[in-house]
């Protein structure tokens, strides 16, 4: 178990990088495709944390917010219909009780909860099996509580951002846009997810974070884009955290089976 309050040789002021990742399909996971390809390769230039918080659009509590706080948190195969060889995927990351407690002490309001029973969801081990393969890198998962609405969450995620300094890499998992009925498995990309994909970049080039939260009230899309609010919330956590000395930089700017935008971003210091 690793504690954030032991050999933290990180240089001074230097914060850890954040990271959302469009997660899309459970497949791409095992598969060879040019989304874990690139996970690969941004694994190899990532530094080392200490720790990893991440906040998966798999795990709804609506009421409340929680946090893993076991020493091992088990593999969740979280989905159905898929071949034998996704469910034997493992994932034995430990987990880190010390930093369930930090997140704990951090965040007064709202209260957060110590949870034992969760664990890691696809939205998390299908992309940090690629990013971070060895799984020695202690990881605890942040819940969404889906009774608040978008503000709550873009607050909660600027709570959590000085835990970059500390040592731990804050990673969210979901997509820009997720309508699971309208795939088009056949389409290179459809003009309606298109559309919504771009106007989410350039609200997030021009810093526009307002237009981010209020996206939910005030675009015409975003229901289309977004059914359910899960998916798109993880994206509002990451962007609480960048800072003035931050560089963004996109990958994976394309759409899976037609309707699914990939799209994902780093944040790090220049």
């Amino acid at each position: 178990m690793a504690s954030l309050n032991r050999n933290l040789n990180l240089q001074p002021n230097k914060a850890m990088p954040a990271i959302f990742v469009g997660h899309g399909n459970p497949m791409l996971a095992i598969s060879d495709n040019r989304y874990s390809r690139k996970w690969k390769a941004l694994g190899k230039t990532l530094p080392r944390p200490k720790a990893i918080l991440s906040i998966s659009a798999h795990w709804t509590t609506p009421g409340r917010v929680a946090v893993t706080g076991m020493d091992q948190p088990r593999t969740i195969h979280d989905f159905s219909g898929f071949p034998d060889t996704l469910y034997a995927q493992q994932y034995p990351a430990p987990g880190d009780p010390e930093l369930a407690k930090e997140i704990c002490t951090l965040i007064q309001s709202p209260a957060i909860e110590c949870d034992a029973a969760w664990g890691l969801d696809h939205g998390t081990w299908t992309v940090l099996m690629h990013l971070f393969p060895k799984a020695d890198i202690p990881v605890v998962q942040l819940s969404l509580d889906l009774n608040q609405d978008p503000q709550f969450h873009f607050d909660l995620g600027k709570a959590l951002s000085s835990l970059r300094e500390k040592g731990v890499l804050i990673f969210g998992s979901g997509n820009v846009t997720h309508n699971l009925s309208q795939l088009k498995p056949s389409a290179a990309s459809v003009d309606w997810a298109v559309s919504f994909d771009e106007k989410i970049k350039g609200w997030i080039d021009s810093r526009d974070d307002q237009s981010l939260i209020n996206a939910k009230k005030t675009d015409d899309l975003y229901r289309m884009a977004h059914p359910t609010d899960e998916h798109y919330l993880p994206l509002l956590y990451i962007l609480a955290q960048r800072s003035k000395g931050d560089v963004l930089r996109y990958f994976n700017a394309d759409f899976d089976l037609g309707t699914l935008s990939m799209r994902s971003f780093i944040l790090s210091e220049g």
